[in-house]
């Protein structure tokens, strides 16, 4: 079985969670992720399943949209709701226009802070395993790029918002900054992520929706048509004769895809055989061949 399925994470379960969870419904030992989402948040997990798990390496730096909800008055120890208050609460008075404006000093390319409780390792150890200790956490500013981040409303304390970011953005960072330009600290209530690259929220599945499928003998149904996959590559059916030097890794000739510098070759519609990258002209290298059937 070997396939791309987009699970809808539920809150509370780590992505580590969930890639377990799905290993044991499919019963397939290779399964990954494409993006970690802390346990509070939810939404779209791509999962890899089988010989397309080789596919991660095309998105360590994919795209990421979210909307979720600020809760202003108080910063966080871990810049969420699940950590604990570090100041009293302050009264605050939210107006849509004023965090619009702050929001947009937010928008380009800068230098962001990781949260304390995260994965960024210090010497070798996740930052989060040193700050459960209550040990010092030393970490250094990271360049993030935020393409668009909108403050869609305001009640009370709680502003809604809806972000497009690059790749390692935490939004419970923004959060926690926007609070201290506010001046009254602000932590991320909630966050839902909505699109990875390609792979978007209303084309995912329940955990319990693929166990159902799985139950009944169609899991497969719920995978991404590998069509879909890495839609920046064009595709290619392979030929009987291309066929045979693909799988064995050998360099073939496709004339029509002279200006592409990576193409997905395909055995009949669904079956992705490999992604071949040009190494001169018109001559294309395998450079990752996928084995099995994909769907």
């Amino acid at each position: 079985m070997n396939g791309v399925i987009v699970i809808d994470k539920p809150r509370g379960l780590t992505s580590h969670d969930v890639v377990d969870r799905v290993r044991r419904i499919l019963k397939q030992r290779s399964v990954g992720h494409l993006g970690t989402l802390d346990p509070s948040a939810t939404g779209v997990l791509p999962i890899v399943v089988g010989s397309l798990t080789r596919l991660a390496q095309f998105y360590l730096h994919s795209e990421k949209s979210y909307e979720g909800e600020m809760r202003f008055g108080f910063a966080t120890d871990s810049y969420d709701a699940d950590g604990e208050p570090t100041g009293p609460v302050a009264k605050v008075n939210l107006d849509s226009s004023r965090l619009n404006e702050l929001a947009g000093e937010f928008r380009g390319v800068l230098e962001q802070m990781p949260p304390p409780f995260s994965a960024k390792k210090v010497a070798g150890v996740p930052a989060y395993k040193l700050a459960r200790k209550k040990q010092e956490v030393s970490l250094k500013p990271v360049r993030v790029e935020i393409f668009e981040f909108e403050i869609l409303g305001c009640e009370e304390e709680v502003a809604r918002f809806r972000a497009r970011v690059g790749s390692g953005t935490y939004m419970r960072s923004v959060a926690h900054d926007l609070g201290q330009k506010l001046g009254c600290g602000a932590h991320l209530a909630s966050l839902r992520r909505t699109r990875v690259a390609e792979f978007e929220v209303h084309a995912a599945h329940t955990v319990e929706e693929l166990e159902e499928a799985a139950q009944q003998g169609g899991a497969e149904e719920l995978f991404v048509h590998s069509r879909k996959l890495l839609p920046e590559f064009p595709c290619v059916t392979a030929t009987d004769e291309n066929l045979t030097l693909i799988r064995s890794g050998r360099a073939v000739n496709l004339p029509e895809f002279s200006r592409a510098s990576k193409v997905k070759v395909f055995h009949g519609q669904g079956e992705l055989i490999a992604i071949a990258t040009r190494v001169a002209g018109t001559l294309f290298h395998p450079g990752i061949v996928f084995g099995g059937e994909s769907v």
